[in-house]
């Protein structure tokens, strides 16, 4: 069984390519389940239902979430479809879920999304001991558990891979948009890439337009993000 991982969509550009390269990839690698980061659907905060219903269109198995979860009130509209999970570890009592369990092909898929706590500025439960929890209460059940860990510190997601070696099928790291070079198999036999990078504007920083970054980083000014065109 092959599962693809897609990293952060950004806005209509993300979801574009998305539609232009997720069939040919899934036909040319027999692709058997897929998993999009959405957190940057809407235009680089959170995501819209209309983003929901046309990442779903493209028979897409789940989509997780991140920092932006909350970023569009759309959200609350489907905030309960069984194909939308969001960081298991918000506090207890947030809405939605943060794990689910998916069947394909006989097979029983365990889908688990976190948040990181260092250098994301989001109140949040420890991600160790809440997937640690999850963990217990599904290994039993299922066949494969993938986690998509949405945090900025590389030493948090390294961790976080050690930490489940040999308790979940694979670990990818979501949320910096830069792809790393360290897929790895871990010594327990957990697969593992610290971050799977995005899915939006090649000429970018991290898919916002570039003069605008600029201009924040030389200034300081709050200068208003926005997509960049290609």
């Amino acid at each position: 069984m092959k599962i693809l991982a897609v990293g952060d969509l950004i806005g209509s550009s993300g979801i574009k390519e998305l539609k232009k390269q997720l069939d040919p990839i899934k036909q040319t690698e027999a692709i058997d389940f897929v998993i999009v980061n959405g957190e940057n659907a809407a235009e680089g905060m959170g995501i819209t239902e209309q983003n929901f219903n046309e990442i779903l269109a493209l028979k897409v198995d789940v989509i997780t979430m991140g920092n932006h979860t909350w970023g569009k009130k759309d959200i609350f509209k489907f905030i309960d479809h069984p194909q939308l999970i969001r960081p298991a570890n918000y506090p207890k009592g947030v809405v939605g879920k943060g794990h689910n369990i998916y069947t394909c092909q006989n097979k029983k898929i365990a889908v688990i999304n976190l948040i990181g706590r260092v250098d994301i500025n989001i109140l949040s439960e420890n991600p160790f001991l809440i997937v640690k929890e999850i963990v217990a209460k599904i290994q039993n059940e299922v066949d494969m558990i993938f986690v998509d860990f949405h945090a900025e510190a590389t030493a948090e997601k390294i961790a976080m891979g050690h930490f489940l070696d040999g308790k979940v099928t694979g670990i990818f790291g979501t949320h910096t948009h830069v792809q790393t070079a360290d897929e790895k198999v871990l010594p327990k036999g957990t697969g593992y890439i610290t971050d799977i990078g995005m899915t939006g504007p090649k000429h970018s920083v991290i898919g916002m337009d570039i003069t605008a970054s600029l201009k924040r980083f030389e200034t300081t000014l709050p200068e208003r993000y926005k997509i960049a065109n290609r």
